[in-house]
């Protein structure tokens, strides 16, 4: 099938809750996809930072094709031998004593505010059925009905009501709120390092030192959400790294099965984990054998060839040849690591067209926030292949 019959038979067949590019991607291999017409094209979204590692890496493709020789699933009813290897390398990447595995990045934030509430009721003492948790206007965190209750965007929660209770939204980047907005009764704040849907706005230098200053003046959990921005994306393994500090709960995923297998989780000290019991929390597919080997590698070549290095040096060496451009399009570029935002002036237009165009030119890029072009690729990508593309993003930009 061409890629008209492959959009049209989808179109028939799948509910349309989304609006992709009009390509049909039939092979990858690195920083590279293909149509299924056998065009080209670099891949500057990376699933969303899902494939920090790049399409196909040998090393996890390796990893998953032994475990798929030995064994897939047991569920947690079950230890398998994949499970202990991978929850050590992943909690020593991280710095973190015990991990919850879950399969998708709302699942780990689900588990991440589940554990919040619990040591807020066993631990802090907080009455039951009151505690709070501070969440930031701009926030996105996924799309079950919990989160999409304390989203601020309509997109995502009109329609899904009535939401779950307990949670307070405060401006992004404003220490102070965050200070006001505590209580007796609150919990935990849960926050985005880089807020990547909301347009990549990246907060001023001190916001998660402030943040992690007033949560520990105030016993109250601090959730750090780098499901996008985790595991080199900006630059740093994890981006809270650059305020030099240390949140209570980690909450991690997408790159984490290096883009080739569903992995998330929550990582935190082994005595705030303690206030989970056998049956309190669960997934049947949460740190199975394929998941665990994935996983496993996936950590391994992150660190192994120092991934956020260059997704540091790339990131760098990106944001400044497009400051150089100067076009009459670009309001701001903004980011950290390789993940970068260039901002469109509404006059110009919304970002979709120009991601159109960078299409037609073999660059897979994607809007998000409408105004803004989100530029992701894989942290494997050289400097001669960031040329490639700087090349075609100045013929559309200018």
């Amino acid at each position: 099938m061409n890629s008209q019959d492959c959009i049209r038979l989808a179109e028939a067949h799948s509910a349309r809750n989304y609006l992709p590019l009009p390509v049909v991607l039939a092979r990858g291999e690195g920083v590279w996809v293909e149509d299924v017409e056998g065009k080209r094209y670099l891949d500057m979204l990376s699933s969303y930072s899902a494939l920090n590692q790049g399409h196909r890496h040998p090393r996890i493709l390796a990893a998953m094709q032994e475990q798929m020789g030995k064994l897939c699933l047991t569920s947690r009813a079950f230890h398998h031998d994949a499970f202990g290897p991978f929850c050590r390398t992943v909690t020593a990447a991280c710095g973190m004593e015990q991990v919850l595995l879950m399969n998708t990045g709302a699942e780990a934030v689900e588990t991440a505010i589940k554990l919040c509430r619990r040591w807020g009721y066993t631990r802090k003492g907080v009455p039951e059925g009151k505690a709070e948790i501070v969440v930031c206007d701009g926030n996105f965190h996924g799309r079950t009905t919990t989160i999409v209750g304390f989203s601020p965007e309509k997109l995502y929660s009109d329609g899904f009501g009535p939401f779950t209770p307990g949670f307070k939204m405060i401006p992004y980047d404003d220490a102070a709120a965050v200070e006001q907005a505590v209580t007796p009764n609150t919990v935990a704040l849960l926050v985005e390092p880089i807020q990547g849907e909301a347009g990549i706005k990246v907060p001023r230098d001190g916001f998660l030192r402030a943040c992690r200053d007033v949560c520990t003046s105030n016993n109250v959990l601090l959730m750090t959400d780098e499901i996008q921005t985790g595991l080199g994306r900006t630059g740093r393994l994890f981006c809270y790294e650059y305020d030099n500090i240390k949140p209570d709960v980690l909450i991690v995923g997408k790159a984490l099965g290096g883009g080739c297998f569903p992995v998330s989780g929550a990582l935190a000290s082994k005595d705030l984990m303690s206030v989970f019991t056998p049956g309190n929390h669960g997934s049947t597919f949460g740190g199975n054998p394929l998941a665990c080997a994935v996983g496993k590698a996936a950590v391994e070549v992150i660190l192994d060839e120092k991934l956020p290095e260059n997704s540091y040096r790339m990131g760098e060496y990106l944001k400044s040849e497009l400051a150089k451009m100067n076009s009459r399009h670009v309001a701001e570029i903004r980011g950290k690591g390789l993940l970068v935002g260039v901002d469109i002036r509404r006059e110009s237009g919304p970002a979709r067209g120009f991601c159109e165009k960078l299409m037609e030119l073999g660059i897979l890029a994607k809007e998000t926030h409408g105004t803004v072009i989100r530029l992701a690729p894989p942290l494997i990508i050289s400097k001669s292949e960031v040329d490639w593309a700087l090349d075609r993003i100045a013929r559309v930009l200018k």
